[in-house]
């Protein structure tokens, strides 16, 4: 009895995404236990009253999963568990907010195979344009991109102020640089379309953020990738299960249900990996970034 995965779900919203626990069941946990409202500073007493419990033997047995909707808000509460911890009691962590890290690993893994398999092209140097990059799932992948040497630019449909504190943001805690933009007029998205080499759409549900008309004008674009499964497409036209289709002159389109394939996987194998594994590992948006990239090649 004493050897049970036990899985801690934290969220500083009022519920823990049934999504994530069915995740975690399904992966192989004994136990999934969510807390919901729980803020920053609660997080320090959760965790040592979960890493006491048991002997430090057992502690790769039990983990810490944080979600909520807010990127910036789960790495700043992961940082407070790992800072909770008292070796050698010590346990593993998983931060990945409404499932936006898994998702934008698989959406830049995703891109990145196409474009090198049709295009010859990686993600250093690439002119990316994100739109929907004030949410979670945009945020993340323009992070992500960044940091792997993409030239991004986050495009805000609102105007430029909130995209622009995200790029001083990103700046500041990743030392990479973004550009940000405004997109709130259709000839501001196209313009934005007219220098990008990739795009992703990783707005609102149901929401369509770019027409066909707009793409046809920006014949430099190679990738379309777009996170909404939800109808309408972000993308005008883009099919859900696409995995390099045609829509543009050179532009290959990536859709929601082809990169949720990927971030399925790769949520449900790192918690395989919490489970498997022998010791405390501690996964956040860049060990997601590096499975995905394993599971996409």
């Amino acid at each position: 009895m004493a050897d049970k995965h036990i899985l801690h779900m934290l969220s500083p919203l009022r519920h823990v995404s049934p999504f994530d626990v069915n995740m975690a069941l399904d992966a192989g946990f004994d136990a999934v236990l969510p807390y919901g409202k729980v803020n920053h500073e609660e997080v320090t007493s959760l965790v040592q009253d979960a890493i006491f419990s048991r002997p430090p033997k057992l502690a790769a047995k039990t983990g810490i999963f944080i979600g909520g909707k807010d990127a910036l808000v789960a790495l700043d509460m992961m940082e407070s568990a790992k800072s909770a911890m008292v070796p050698p009691f010590v346990i593993s962590l998983f931060a990945d907010p409404a499932g936006s890290f898994t998702t934008a690993a698989a959406m830049v893994a995703r891109s990145e195979r196409l474009l090198d398999k049709q295009h010859g092209r990686g993600l250093d140097g690439l002119r990316l344009a994100v739109f929907g990059a004030t949410g979670v799932v945009g945020f993340a992948a323009a992070v992500i991109a960044a940091l792997e040497g993409a030239r991004v630019t986050l495009v805000g449909h609102d105007g430029g102020a909130r995209v622009s504190r995200s790029a001083a943001e990103i700046a500041n805690r990743f030392s990479v640089t973004v550009q940000a933009a405004d997109g709130s007029t259709d000839e501001r998205k196209t313009a934005i379309l007219q220098q990008a080499e990739a795009v992703f759409c990783a707005g609102r549900a149901g929401v369509q953020i770019l027409t066909a008309a707009q793409l046809h004008t920006a014949p430099g674009v190679l990738l379309v990738a777009d996170a909404n499964a939800v109808p309408p497409a972000g993308m005008e036209g883009l099919d859900a299960m696409a995995d390099g289709v045609t829509l543009g002159v050179d532009a290959l389109g990536l859709g929601a249900l082809a990169i949720g394939d990927t971030k399925y996987r790769t949520e449900f194998g790192l918690f395989r990996k919490m489970i498997e594994s022998d010791k405390a590992v501690r996964f956040d948006f860049r060990d997601a970034f590096a499975f995905a990239r394993e599971l996409a090649a």
